[in-house]
C-alpha cells in the first residue's frame, strides 16, 4: 500500500513538471560568500560575476537564490527563453544577490518556476530573505572561524522563532561552509523539508573563512 502511494505521488509530481507556479515550498539559499570567493580563488575561475562579488564590499550571506521545490526534487527552467529581466529590477536587487550574474541565472533558473513574474519574484526574495534575521557573530566575523555545522545550525535557531531542525540545512564543500539553506511554505513561513535536511553538510567540522 506503501509504495502504491509513492507510486502516485511520483506521478502526479511528473504531471506538473516545470510547470510555473506548480511546486510544493521554497528553499531560500543563503551562500557564506566569503567560501564562495576562496573557492573561486582556487579554482581561477574569478569572472565578471565573481570580481563583483569578491573584490569591493566585503559580504558575510548572501541570498544564493529562493529556489521553488517539489517534496522529491525541483523544477528549473520552467519558461524559455526566460521573460527578460528590468535592469531596475537587477540594480535593485544587488545588496541582497551582489552580481548581476547571479540575479539573471537565478531568474532564468528558479523564478521562471515561482509562478510569478520577475518584479513579483524579486518582491519574495526580499521578503523571505527579511524573514530571516543572521546570527549577530556571523555578521562580521574578522577571524577564520572553525566550527561544527550544528553550531551554525543552531545559531540560525536561537535567533528566528519557529526555525525548526528539521527546516533548515547547512551545506559544505571539502573543508569550508558553503550554504544556509532555510524551506519555507509558499506564504514564507519556516516548515520541515526532509530531502533537504537528509542532504546536510556531513563533515565534523567546517570553515568559515572571514569578512574582509
Amino acid at each position: 500500500m506503501m509504495l502504491a502511494a509513492a507510486t502516485l505521488a511520483a506521478e502526479a509530481q511528473d504531471a506538473r513538471r516545470d510547470v510555473p507556479g506548480q511546486f510544493d515550498f521554497y528553499v531560500l539559499s543563503l551562500s557564506w560568500s566569503p567560501s564562495f570567493c576562496a573557492a573561486a580563488r582556487e579554482r581561477g575561475q574569478m569572472g565578471r560575476s565573481q570580481q563583483i562579488q569578491c573584490g569591493g564590499r566585503p559580504y558575510s550571506f548572501v541570498v544564493h537564490g529562493l529556489w521553488p521545490q517539489y517534496e522529491r526534487g525541483y523544477p528549473d527552467y520552467c519558461e524559455r527563453p526566460a521573460p527578460r529581466l528590468d535592469r531596475r529590477i537587477v540594480s535593485d536587487m544587488l545588496d541582497l544577490m551582489p552580481a548581476p550574474g547571479l540575479i539573471y541565472n537565478e531568474w532564468d533558473k528558479h523564478g521562471t518556476c515561482s509562478g510569478l513574474g520577475p518584479r513579483g519574484y524579486f518582491e519574495a526574495v526580499r521578503k523571505a530573505r527579511a524573514a530571516v534575521k543572521i546570527p549577530p557573530e556571523f555578521l562580521e566575523l574578522s577571524q577564520p572561524r572553525n566550527v561544527a555545522p550544528i553550531e551554525i545550525e543552531n545559531a540560525f535557531r536561537r535567533v528566528n522563532p519557529g526555525l525548526s531542525s528539521d527546516a533548515i540545512a547547512v551545506t559544505c564543500d571539502r573543508h569550508r561552509l558553503s550554504e544556509v539553506r532555510l524551506c519555507m511554505d509558499k506564504s514564507l513561513r519556516f516548515r520541515a523539508c526532509d530531502e533537504i535536511d537528509r542532504r546536510a553538510c556531513r563533515n565534523n567540522r567546517v570553515t568559515m573563512p572571514p569578512v574582509r
